[in-house]
């Protein structure tokens, strides 16, 4: 039984010399981070498709069970709209390759122009993928969260292919007013929808947003320890990614979620112990 915790990035400059060792190269931090956590966010693959010897880069660094949950190219979700893109969804599936199991999921987020009338698309693009890989989506129109057969349609289209709906919660973080700056950007960011916890396939994906204050993280995200235990006990293998506004503390967050989660399933597989910041001496 493995719970899978992560951040949405492998490296941070404030993570150096507290939670990666520094200095520390560049082709060496993923290697670092899998000993804090056994899965992360595959955000820069939104921005471009990555070579393909950087991504070999990558699967030297991981275990085969650590897990990517790579986004699809802006190119295909947002600039095009899951039409036309064959050319560039070819492109970012043989850059991937490399990754093996380690891909555990590809992560279609849509933008929050794309709704209920655009479900025949999503539904056409997904029929089309692979079956070699998982797949999730992650929607932002109010419709599919506010209007009940917009929502059923949605999930009707997704388990039809056996894909995940990824909620993100922000509830936390819109509690109350900001009272930092990054609180304050990402207020103007971030979405802000009811929270869903709903899993549709065995492998469940939550991004969860807390706040800076590392006691107000927590307790937003109570209500996802009790869910996550659940699905484990379902026999559901879930990943879930800890966000905060600067993300300063995210390595030790992710693991005090799985701490909590281990506390009510001992029988969950450990995380590995992290690499020391400092070298090892004598004395």
């Amino acid at each position: 039984m493995r719970l899978h915790v992560g951040c949405a990035m492998w490296t941070h400059t404030s993570w150096q010399g507290r939670f990666l060792p520094h200095p520390l190269p560049p082709g060496e931090r993923l290697r670092s981070y899998a000993t804090w956590c056994n899965a992360v966010e595959g955000n820069t693959t939104f921005y471009a498709t990555p070579a393909r010897s950087t991504v070999e880069s990558w699967a030297r660094q991981t275990a085969p069970t650590f897990r990517f949950v790579a986004k699809l190219p802006k190119s295909i979700t947002h600039e095009r709209r899951l039409s036309g893109i064959d050319e560039d969804l070819r492109s970012f599936l043989e850059a991937i390759e490399p990754l093996g199991p380690r891909a555990h999921a590809l992560w279609i987020q849509l933008p929050g122009s794309f709704g209920p009338t655009d479900l025949g698309t999503l539904a056409g693009f997904l029929r089309r993928l692979p079956r070699s890989y998982g797949y999730a989506v992650e929607v932002r129109h109010r419709a599919f969260f506010e209007d009940e057969r917009s929502e059923r349609l949605l999930e009707k289209v997704l388990s039809g292919v056996d894909a995940e709906w990824i909620p993100f919660d922000t509830t936390a973080l819109f509690r109350s007013p900001p009272t930092s700056d990054a609180e304050r950007d990402a207020w103007t960011k971030k979405p802000r929808l009811p929270r869903r916890s709903s899993a549709l396939t065995a492998h469940p994906i939550v991004r969860y947003l807390g706040r800076d204050a590392t006691a107000h993280t927590i307790e937003g995200w109570q209500r996802w320890i009790g869910t996550v235990t659940e699905w484990l006990r379902e026999g559901r293998s879930p990943t879930v990614f800890i966000h905060t506004p600067d993300n300063a503390d995210a390595p030790m967050l992710a693991r005090r979620f799985h701490d909590e989660v281990r506390a009510r399933l001992p029988e969950i597989e450990p995380l590995p112990e992290p690499v020391p910041t400092e070298p090892l001496t004598l004395f």
